[in-house]
This record gives C-alpha cells, sequence and structure tokens, in this order.
C-alpha cells in the first residue's frame, strides 16, 4: 500500500479524490492522507513517516506550497512531491522543479492524468527504496563503508534507512549440517573450511531455484528466508531438494553428510539488527516464528525436515509428511504438534 498526502486547502478536493480512486483505496493500493496547509502538511508527515509521495497546492494559507516543498526535501528526502495547481505558467513550474518538485499537474485536475502521474512518482520512490535495501543487504558494504562513504551518501538519509522497519509474511529456514563438528575436530582447518564451503554451495543453490534468500552462515547451519507467493511451499520444495543433494555427496574423510531442517511460517519483523556506533548492521528477520523454525531444526535428525501442525495444514494437498507427535521445544508454554515432510 502506497501511503499519499495531499496538501490543499480546498475541501472539495477531498471528497474528488476519495471518489475518483475509491476502488484503489477499497483494494487497499492507496491510502490517502490529507492536510489544509503547508504547515498542517509538515505535522503529518511528521505523523506519518512512510508517507511516499506528496500532492501539494502551490496557494495556500499559512504556509503556501513552495515554502513546503523547500522543507519537505529535508524532512523527507525518501518522498516525491507532485505540485497540483492552478498557477500553471512556466515560472511557477520552474520554481517548483528548482525546489525539488518531481512533477507538477494543473487544475482544473485530469485525474487519468493524475493517476499516471501518481504512478510513475510512486515507482521512482520504490526504485529508490529498493537501492537502499541492496545497499542494506550487502553485508561487505555495511562492514567495510567508512565515514566518508556515510557522508557522500547523505548522513540524515542512510540513518534513516537503516533504523527503517517492517512485518511481513515469510517462511525461515533453518539448514544443519548433522554431525560436522566432528570433522572440524580431526582435519586440519583448509580441509574443514573447503569441505564446509563445499556443502554451503550445494545447499544455496537449491534455496536460491526457489527465490529464497540466504540470511546468513552459522558455523555449520544455514538461515533461508522465502517471501512472496507461495513461500511456505517454496521452502519446503528447497529443503526436499537440498535433502536429496546432500544425501548423494560422496563420503569424505570417513564422513557422510547429511541435513537436519527446520521450518517455520508466519509474521516475522525485518529489518537492520547490530551496532550503528561500529557501522555493523546485519539486515534479517526475527521473531518467534525464527525461534521456532531454529528449535525444529535442533529437534530433528539426520534427514529430517521438521514443520508445525500449522504449516503442515496449509501444505498437506501438497507435500507428503509423517506426523511425529508433540515435542517439547524452548519457550514454548505448550508441547508443540510436529509434522516431517517425507516427499
Amino acid at each position: 500500500m502506497t501511503k499519499i498526502l495531499v496538501a490543499d486547502d480546498e475541501a472539495d478536493l477531498e471528497v474528488l479524490i476519495r471518489q475518483k480512486f475509491r476502488q484503489k483505496i477499497r483494494d487497499q493500493k492507496y491510502e490517502f492522507v490529507f492536510a489544509i496547509n503547508g504547515v498542517d502538511a509538515l505535522r503529518k508527515m511528521e505523523e506519518h513517516p512512510d508517507i511516499a509521495i506528496i500532492l501539494s497546492d502551490i496557494n495556500m494559507p499559512e504556509m503556501d506550497g513552495l515554502t513546503l516543498l523547500s522543507k519537505l526535501n529535508e524532512l523527507s528526502p525518501l518522498s516525491r512531491t507532485v505540485m497540483v495547481s492552478a498557477y500553471g505558467d512556466m515560472d511557477n513550474i520552474r520554481v517548483a522543479m528548482n525546489r525539488g518538485a518531481f512533477d507538477f499537474v494543473t487544475k482544473p485536475v485530469n485525474f487519468e492524468d493524475l493517476e499516471v502521474t501518481m504512478e510513475k512518482t510512486i515507482r521512482h520512490v520504490n526504485q529508490i527504496k529498493e537501492t537502499l535495501q541492496a545497499i542494506k543487504e550487502n553485508n561487505i558494504l555495511k562492514m567495510y563503508v567508512d565515514a566518508n562513504v556515510l557522508n557522500f551518501m547523505g548522513t540524515r538519509e542512510y540513518e534513516q534507512s537503516l533504523t527503517a522497519s517492517e512485518t511481513l509474511q515469510a517462511t525461515i529456514a533453518f539448514i544443519d549440517i548433522c554431525g560436522f563438528t566432528t570433522i572440524s575436530e580431526k582435519e586440519q582447518p583448509d580441509t574443514v573450511v573447503k569441505l564446509l564451503n563445499r556443502y554451503f554451495e550445494t545447499i544455496v543453490q537449491e534455496i536460491i531455484a526457489q527465490n529464497g534468500i540466504v540470511d546468513k552462515f552459522m558455523g555449520d547451519c544455514v538461515m533461508a528466508v522465502f517471501k512472496g507467493d507461495y513461500h511456505l511451499d517454496r521452502a519446503v520444495d528447497a529443503a526436499l531438494a537440498i535433502r536429496k543433494k546432500i544425501d548423494s555427496l560422496p563420503t569424505e574423510f570417513s564422513f557422510s553428510p547429511h541435513v537436519s531442517i527446520g521450518i517455520d511460517s508466519g509474521e516475522v519483523v525485518s529489518g537492520n539488527i547490530g551496532s550503528g556506533s561500529l557501522k555493523r548492521l546485519d539486515y534479517t528477520v526475527i521473531g518467534d516464528v525464527v525461534n521456532t523454525a531454529q528449535r525444529l531444526q535442533s529437534a530433528a535428525g539426520p534427514g529430517q525436515i521438521y514443520i508445525t501442525e500449522k504449516s503442515h495444514d496449509k501444505i498437506k494437498a501438497s507435500f507428503q509428511c509423517g506426523r511425529v507427535g508433540e515435542i517439547a521445544l524452548k519457550n514454548k508454554e505448550r508441547p508443540v504438534v510436529v509434522y516431517n515432510v517425507l516427499a
């Protein structure tokens, strides 16, 4: 859903916008916030920091649109402003553009043209956010970036992006290479690293094949996140493929590789976790779903893929599972009914 601020002292415009965009509002594609002038608009921006675009008139009491525009660039660097005004002469357009307006629509408003302009502006804002997302997820950049680079990127904008968080529906999978610690205790370090990386490469390929994201490597375990359509099904498909590929790998140094996997699905919190002062932040997901997936993996044995009863109910038409029974998981008040995905 895109949140849009409309700053205009004409009360009729609010009525028109709600009528013209009622379908998009009903489908939760647009959410409108209304302000009667520039001062009110700044107040609404403080109350709704997730506003993506602003539609602003020029001629308003207390604070006009051009003054508002100059303040918005500092207050909300990620948002973009479209001026909607009857004052469509070249002088006003040039002043607006010079102060950072993304586009200009003249009154009386052609709502088809306005919607096209809004969609174009939304795409532009989303591209900016996707770029920041890519930066946040690049752990190498976050680990080694220095103060000069941060200043170049814009301190306020960068810090805002670092502290942003969201809730989303996702599936979390923990994939552990069973018994690998015995190898690390017996073999040379370079041998251990090469072997572990070989196993990780096999696991990662199957995660990527199902449009999953490798969140982190923890010792001899991989944490993966699946988002979007059918994320639970794709996670289970990946788990089955990983188990098959790992089981087919040859025995090396008297070690026959197998995996134990835990999967859980539901609402997670996504954001940066770490130390801002060190510029060491890990863009990851947290929540009960993550904890449950990890504990399911700990409970699973070699070759087992453990899921909860809730997840089983969602996928049982597509996957063959066996009921394991009730298992006590850490920090869970009651035992959890667990299923093992077979095929």
